[in-house]
């Protein structure tokens, strides 16, 4: 079983705890912070544990020429790359807003930090952990400051290979025991084929001593249900309020009724999963005392009669015996009383 650890106040995930569910809003807000407002209140309602933005230094994020270059996407909110971008930023005091309300509702908080300046702002604010997206996975003095940092890490995977991983995982290690990979597949919406919960048993088997979780961008909640049985002790999904809107995330994301409906699911699954000891349960006794078969006399029996296998048989018997599973154990041992044919036998029957 994966080492636990406390990813937000009083919330630990891995172990035995339940799945940590994270609605992640990103941009799908159009850059409004009412309806950033209303997703936030969205989450809660549906169940979600927790409501993740993307919160960008975008000077610092992008060289000059990537923020001055046309776009012309019929997803663009400006006539440049960097005016698009700018309209979807947040302000530091509208995200502490955000946070406030978030606080207010009882839904934790957090953003992505998409580079070494909005962590340091995330840090500021106190966020409960940081959210390494997988375009900054392989960034190493990224990961290395954030690690530094001390604040528990979800780490996604997006675009790396295992190899990358490992090195992750060492950079991570040194200066932060508390922090979990997520199996994440760069596409959106992704195609089936290409989800591959194949690899969370083979992170869980890379990297034992850490909890492993999925962040999805398929359609629909199957696959993410899946990865929950499979082990999956994070759960990231995008979320929207409408999917017709402007904007490249809403097409993978889910709608409140399809969140409500993967909550739900999830918790369904989790207690689907139950025990590992494999016996008979209470539940299942009504059945047994109706359908479960004994032991019984193949033919009519007399006292001091030595048992042999085709002397016996295995019935639906009133009251019941023998379980059928120990017919053989009776065959050489003597019947202590007479029996008739279609008697049951019971322990009590039997000499030795």
């Amino acid at each position: 079983m994966s080492a636990e650890f406390e990813l937000c106040p009083g919330r630990k995930i891995g172990g035995s705890n339940p799945c940590f569910i994270i609605a992640e809003i990103g941009q799908n807000h159009q850059g409004d912070i009412e309806i950033a407002k209303k997703m936030i209140r969205m989450a809660k309602d549906c169940g979600a544990d927790c409501a993740k933005f993307q919160k960008s230094e975008i000077e610092h994020r992008f060289t000059k020429h990537a923020l001055e270059r046309p776009y012309t996407s019929p997803h663009a909110w400006g006539p440049t790359y960097g005016a698009h971008k700018h309209h979807l930023e947040f302000s530091h005091q509208q995200y502490r807003e955000l946070q406030q309300y978030a606080n207010d509702i009882g839904i934790f908080f957090t953003a992505s930090g998409m580079d070494e300046m909005a962590i340091e702002f995330l840090n500021e604010i106190n966020v409960p952990f940081f959210k390494v997206a997988s375009a900054d996975t392989n960034n190493i003095p990224y990961l290395e400051k954030t690690a530094k940092k001390g604040r528990p890490m979800v780490i996604s995977s997006g675009m790396q290979s295992m190899e990358t991983m490992h090195c992750v995982y060492q950079t991570v290690k040194k200066h932060n025991p508390k922090f979990t990979f997520l199996q994440c597949t760069s596409a959106y919406p992704l195609p089936i084929e290409h989800v591959n919960l194949s690899l969370i048993p083979e992170f869980q088997k890379e990297f034992p001593d850490i909890p492993i979780g999925y962040s999805g961008h398929e359609t629909g909640i199957h696959v993410s249900v899946a990865a929950v049985a499979l082990g999956a002790k994070v759960l990231e999904r995008h979320v929207t309020l409408d999917k017709t809107w402007k904007g490249s995330d809403h097409a993978a994301s889910l709608e409140p009724a399809e969140l409500a409906e993967l909550v739900r699911a999830i918790r369904t699954a989790e207690m689907a999963m139950g025990s590992p000891i494999k016996q008979m349960l209470p539940c299942e006794a009504s059945c047994h005392s109706k359908l479960g078969k004994s032991v019984v006399a193949q033919k009519p029996l007399q006292k001091g009669e030595i048992l042999t296998l085709d002397m016996l048989t295995v019935k639906v018997a009133e009251p019941h015996g023998v379980r059928p599973e120990n017919i053989f154990k009776l065959v050489g041992k003597k019947i202590k009383v007479d029996l008739e044919k279609d008697a049951t036998i019971t322990d009590a029957m039997i000499n030795g």
